[in-house]
Formats: structure tokens, C-alpha cells, sequence
């Protein structure tokens, strides 16, 4: 079988660098070629939709694939706190350093406004009132042009932006062009500069970074394409990038982990009863949702409420872990169980899940895409043994081309934000969490406002 071609594209998870891509898979109606070996970068949106793209090579040397972000991106959380609190004017350096270019400040628009989405939380609780419900999460879209089709923003510039003013655990982004776009423009360059940065976890939080790779991956691999599948030659274009500090699932082997946030305040001491409640539920969603591809007796919730401070905000995280059963491991069509009984996450939908999504669709006016779905990495090893870590893709920036059909080809980037409404909400209080969330990272990528 001749060699595929290898299409532009690059992406960075931790460790792991990424540099051309050799075919896209529709993970929903194929979940099979999730099988063949080599490094794939799989992103999900929150309606259903998810794709993986397997890469030709694979750099997962730390030293090679670190951050340009230095001591600030490798410092622990806590650290990285106090340290970007200040560091604004660094940040911004950073971005012009790396080429980041992004939307004018004041050009955001936002898919609900304040009396929208105070009205919709009232339109929750009434539902919980009813008893459809538990919890919902409800979330609007930020969006600001940007870019054009044939001249994309570069998603690995905002990446470093990131990483030196919002160092996350779970941070990576994917860049796939389209085909309009020259590749020369798209190809990652040396082995000298590199994308954004991991945050080793303080002894007093909880860990949600990188896994080091194991043994029997090479620093360094080529890919070869697979003797009995054929990839195909229509490589689909993915812009994201995303500084998301939620584990939605991580599969070491056997081993099957989710780690929900649920509760989120700027302080510990803003930390109420309502977001301990909130977290409980969702935990045991979540629960639920691994024992349905878990052997019985093994999901057992290994952390429940711990606190997780991040830049500008605390959160509360519980981790849930289970065994995964054979049947599923040893079925080639595996990971279609695993997301039919564990997507969207729970986290981000609610409790009941179906109804909770159900309450999404009608109070929602845009569809959430990428932000609140997945993103991350599987790794397939030649003997089959696989490993993935996939982040809940919150504090994601997405960019798309061509939005709403204009004929210009201009761009779009857009950013999610949301909270979780449950019989003790606030309305006011709850928008005031979205703008929490998003203030920070939407300042990092734009561009400050005229005087």
C-alpha cells in the first residue's frame, strides 16, 4: 500500500508534539480506526460530532516538546497563580513574540446577554421545580472576527499565549488548515520553539497533568499508515486551541478515570454550599455513566471535593475511576461504548443527563460545538495497548472560516462560557461566574483597545 500524503497540521498536548497529519476519521461511525496505531488528536463537539486525526510524527521528548512559557509554564499551580496575576504586560509580550494576533478587544459579542441569561436560569429553576431536572448547564458563546479563510490565525501563537498568562494541566491545541490556506504557512517550524506548557500539580492539589509516556513509546516515532486501511485523502480542518484544566477521560490500559469540576469561586472562601451540592451530583453522574463500560465493582469515586486552585479562580474536583470491562477492551468498535455511555460530559449538560440536554437545546441559542465537547490525544502502540487523555473542552478557544456562509471567507474565533444551575442558584450570581471564567483568557487573546 503506497505511502499517504501528509498534510499540514500540527498539534501540542504536554508532552507530546505533533507535526503532520496522514488521514481524519468520523470517530462516531468508524470508532474502529481508532485501533490502528500511531498518535491520534481527537476533538468532539458538544452536539455529537467527533473526529480524530492520526499524525505522521510524534516528538515526546519534554526537552524538545516543552513550553516557550519556561519556569512560569512548568511552575505548580499555586505558583503559576500568584505569578500571573502580575504578569499581564508579560503575557502580552508574549503574544507579540509569538506572532498572535488577535480580535480587538471590544469586538466580542456574546450569544446571550445579561437579562438572557438571567432569564434562563430562571427558566431552569422552574424546571427543577417541576422535577425534570436536577441540575443544567447553561452557557452562552462569545464570538469576534477574525482571520480568513486563506489567511488563518495561528493557533499555535495563541497556544503560547496562553500558556505564559493561563497556565493549564490539560492545555494543547490542534491545527489542521484548509486547503485553501498555503501549507508553507501552516507547517510548525524548528525544534526550538514550541507551543504551551504543563503545570506539574503542588503537594496540596490535586493532580490533573500529564502522564510521562510510557516505556514502549519511542522519544521520537514515525507513524507508518495502516496495511489494512486505507486513509483517506479528504483530511478535514480543525482550529482549537485550549487551556481546559478538566480531565473528561483518561484510559491507561485497563484503567478508565474522569475527573468532573463542578464549583468555582475566585477564592476558596467563595465557595458555598450550592457548589458542593452541585459537585456531588455531577459525581455521581459520572459514576454512573463509567459503570456502564466498567467492570462491575470497580468505579469507586478516589477524590471527592478537592480544591484546585487555577489562575484568577478555585475549583472543587472529584476523580471517579473504574476497569474498563474486557468485552469493551477487546471490541474493536470500543470507544463508540465508552462515548455512547460518557458524552457529552457531565459536567458541563447536567442531571439527568438527557433531560438536562434536552433543556440545553431549547434555552441555548447557538450550538456550543467544540467548547464543552472533547479534545486531547490517543495513543495506539503497535501491540494495541492504548492510552488517551482527553480534556472537557472549556477555556477553548475555536476558530472557523466562512461562518454563516459569508462569501468574503472572514473568520470567526468564539469562546464558551457557562455555569451550573441548580434549585440554589443566583441568577445574577451565575452570570457573574461566566464572566469570571472568561474574563482572564478573552483579555489574553485579544488585542487591547484603542485610547
Amino acid at each position: 500500500m503506497p505511502e499517504p500524503r501528509v498534510r499540514p497540521g500540527s498539534a501540542w498536548f504536554g508532552d507530546v508534539r505533533l507535526e503532520g497529519v496522514l488521514e481524519s476519521v468520523d470517530v462516531v461511525t468508524e470508532p474502529q480506526r481508532l485501533r490502528t496505531p500511531g498518535w491520534w488528536v481527537l476533538v468532539g463537539t458538544f452536539e455529537g460530532e467527533v473526529r480524530a486525526w492520526r499524525f505522521a510524527t510524534a516528538d515526546t521528548e519534554p526537552a524538545r516538546a516543552a513550553p516557550a512559557g519556561g519556569d512560569l509554564a512548568r511552575a505548580a499551580p499555586s505558583t503559576a497563580t500568584r505569578a500571573t496575576a502580575a504578569s499581564g504586560a508579560d503575557a502580552a509580550e508574549r503574544g507579540a513574540a509569538s506572532g498572535w494576533r488577535g480580535p480587538d478587544a471590544g469586538g466580542w459579542t456574546s450569544s446571550l446577554g445579561r437579562d438572557e441569561y438571567v432569564a434562563a436560569v430562571a427558566a431552569v429553576r422552574a424546571r427543577i421545580r417541576e422535577g425534570d431536572v436536577y441540575q443544567a448547564n447553561l452557557c452562552r458563546i462569545l464570538s469576534a472576527p477574525l482571520g480568513t479563510a486563506d489567511a488563518e490565525p495561528d493557533a499555535r501563537a495563541l497556544a503560547e499565549v496562553l500558556a505564559a498568562g493561563n497556565p493549564a494541566p490539560l492545555a494543547g491545541y490542534v491545527h489542521v488548515p484548509g486547503s485553501a490556506v498555503s501549507p508553507a504557512a501552516n507547517v510548525s517550524p524548528a525544534d526550538d520553539v514550541s507551543p504551551a506548557g504543563d503545570v506539574p500539580p503542588s503537594d496540596d492539589v490535586v493532580p490533573v497533568g500529564d502522564v510521562p509516556p510510557s516505556d514502549d513509546v519511542p522519544p521520537s516515532d514515525d507513524v507508518p499508515p495502516s496495511d489494512d486501511v486505507a486513509p483517506s485523502d479528504d483530511v478535514a480542518p480543525v482550529w482549537v486551541v485550549s487551556a481546559s484544566p478538566e480531565l473528561f477521560l483518561e484510559l491507561d490500559g485497563d484503567v478508565l478515570t474522569s475527573s468532573p469540576i463542578k464549583g468555582t469561586a475566585r477564592t476558596p472562601d467563595g465557595l458555598s454550599a450550592k457548589d458542593v451540592a452541585e459537585n456531588v451530583m455531577i459525581t455521581d453522574l459520572v459514576r454512573n455513566d463509567l459503570q456502564h463500560v466498567c467492570e462491575p465493582g470497580t468505579v469507586e469515586v478516589t477524590s471527592l471535593l478537592a480544591r484546585e486552585q487555577h489562575p484568577g479562580l478555585v475549583h472543587l474536583v472529584s476523580t471517579v475511576q473504574g476497569r474498563l470491562a474486557q468485552h469493551v477492551r477487546d471490541d474493536e468498535r470500543g470507544w463508540a461504548a465508552i462515548l455512547d455511555a460518557t458524552y457529552p460530559p457531565g459536567s458541563v449538560s447536567g442531571a439527568p443527563k438527557s433531560s438536562a440536554l434536552r433543556i440545553i437545546r431549547e434555552l441555548e441559542p447557538v450550538d456550543r460545538g467544540p467548547y464543552c465537547g472533547a479534545v486531547g490525544w490517543v495513543h495506539v502502540a503497535d501491540d494495541g495497548r492504548t492510552r488517551a487523555r482527553l480534556a472537557v473542552g472549556i477555556r477553548t478557544f475555536v476558530w472557523t472560516s466562512d461562518d454563516d456562509g459569508r462569501a468574503d471567507g472572514s473568520g470567526t474565533l468564539r469562546f464558551g462560557t457557562g455555569a451550573g444551575i441548580t434549585w440554589g442558584s443566583d441568577a445574577q450570581a451565575e452570570w457573574d461566574e461566566t464572566e469570571l471564567k472568561a474574563a482572564r483568557l478573552v483579555a489574553l487573546a485579544s488585542r487591547a483597545r484603542a485610547h
